[in-house]
């Protein structure tokens, strides 16, 4: 598969052209950001991890029947992925209360969410990512009302797919963000799933395993990174 132009340059990843108009490669980048791009640093080896993750739980998302944005693992820090019109719409799974649902509601952090919260949100960075309902989304034109429900449906069966991955793997997956695309009439689930996108917590201690710690200067980022990768993986 020939690499062609860049088409993207996000926080996290490049998108390139391929020889293929269906087929795009992702590559993922050791760039860190928090708080809406205020924040900007590096994580060793990060972009190394993600694609490892990413990878390996869209394969296993695929299995569940969930569509997904990869086609396959092409090096390290590259997957091919299928070219997708992005929904700028960042859907949002809440199981433990955790972050912005804190400072908004007043939850005590840590609270175990009797029923998983959908969140949906603007993908604007220069409106700093608003939450927004489905009117909203609809009056703006980025989602249908019909696009929007497949949405929160796919959301939740990700969710309860996932939070069982994990807790196998003594963590505890507190709320994470997904972005979904069309693609040749179908919405496939695209960009990434790994400590960038999702808040994992140790089962047994509580620790934070994901990019908090860069957030919040807590420190043993790289390694948080690559103990859920091995968890993941199922490395030694």
């Amino acid at each position: 598969m020939k690499k062609g132009r860049q088409l993207y340059e996000g926080k996290a990843k490049k998108v390139f052209l391929t020889d293929d108009n269906d087929l795009v490669i992702q590559e993922f980048k050791d760039d860190a950001t928090a708080f809406n791009n205020k924040k900007k640093g590096t994580i060793a080896e990060k972009g190394v991890v993600n694609n490892a993750i990413s990878c390996k739980l869209f394969t296993m998302l695929e299995e569940h029947g969930i569509q997904t944005h990869l086609v396959e693992k092409l090096s390290d820090r590259e997957m091919l992925c299928r070219h997708l019109d992005i929904i700028k719409v960042e859907v949002v799974a809440r199981n433990i209360a955790a972050g912005s649902l804190v400072k908004r509601y007043g939850f005590a952090e840590g609270t175990v969410l009797e029923n998983p919260i959908i969140e949906f949100y603007l993908k604007d960075d220069d409106l700093d990512d608003p939450l927004m309902n489905e009117s909203h989304a609809v009056a703006l034109g980025v989602a249908t009302f019909e696009e929007l429900s497949v949405l929160k449906k796919r959301a939740e069966e990700i969710n309860a797919i996932l939070k069982q991955f994990f807790a196998e793997r003594k963590l505890k997956l507190v709320d994470f963000k997904l972005e979904f695309g069309r693609h040749k009439g179908e919405i496939l689930l695209g960009d990434e799933i790994s400590p960038d996108t999702c808040r994992f917590w140790d089962l047994d201690t509580n620790e934070k395993m994901d990019k908090d710690r860069f957030r919040f200067d807590l420190g043993g980022v790289e390694n948080a990174y690559s103990e859920v990768q091995k968890r993941v993986l199922g490395l030694d």
